[in-house]
């Protein structure tokens, strides 16, 4: 029985229009995101073989792999959440929205929302080759960081939390922006669902304790 399972859309292809094409969405979401799933999965049963038969050779690469599609589904399901349609998202967060504390951690850990943003953006645009822009909760200092996440899953702090990831990977945006990336991650900020990311934000803070238990 497989593991883990494609997660349904929380919209339709079109909700996202203009900013994200409805063809662009059912591409990443029906196939690309579709394929980390089965990779996954394949990886594990690949891995259980492997474990069965004694062929320890084959362990890193089988281990590299897991780590790739199981981190590109587990980004992908945040990023479908982060997003809602262009009438209900972007703008900046504020506490009169009812996200006051995400508010509050972006001021203290950026110096501004401006100074958060810009870094996001410029994360997201500059990562080389496939990635991703990722702000995650950092548990060690109680932060918020800003994290360029290459492929799915390299140049990451071990245990930070990403609770807001933008795709930076050709196939998130191509059909539509061709290679124009910085247009794409600028037109991003108009569907960022706010209210996901300060869920996000304060599951991350009630989980903080667990990482770094006293003897």
């Amino acid at each position: 029985m497989p593991v883990y399972t494609l997660p349904e859309l929380p919209y339709d292809y079109s909700a996202l229009a203009p900013v994200i094409s409805p063809e662009i969405i059912e591409l990443h979401h029906d196939k690309h995101h579709a394929a980390y799933v089965k990779g996954a999965n394949d990886t594990l049963e690949q891995l259980a073989e492997a474990r069965d038969k004694e062929q320890w050779a084959a362990l890193n690469g089988l281990e590299k792999n897991l780590a790739f599609h199981l981190s590109g589904h587990i980004l992908h399901s945040i990023y479908w959440q982060n997003m809602t349609g262009p009438k209900d998202g972007g703008g900046e967060p504020l506490a009169a929205d009812g996200v006051g504390d995400l508010a509050d951690a972006i001021a203290e850990s950026f110096g501004s929302y401006a100074g958060f943003k810009t870094q996001l953006t410029k994360a997201a645009a500059t990562t080389q080759g496939s990635g991703w822009g990722v702000l995650a909760y950092e548990p060690v200092s109680g932060r918020l960081v800003v994290e360029q996440v290459y492929d799915h899953q390299g140049n990451v702090g071990q245990g930070a939390v990403p609770i807001l990831v933008f795709d930076a990977w050709e196939h998130a945006f191509y059909l539509q922006y061709r290679n124009q990336k910085v247009d794409f991650i600028d037109a991003m900020w108009a569907v960022v669902n706010w209210q996901d990311v300060a869920r996000r934000y304060e599951a991350a803070r009630s989980r903080a304790d667990v990482l770094l238990l006293a003897p």
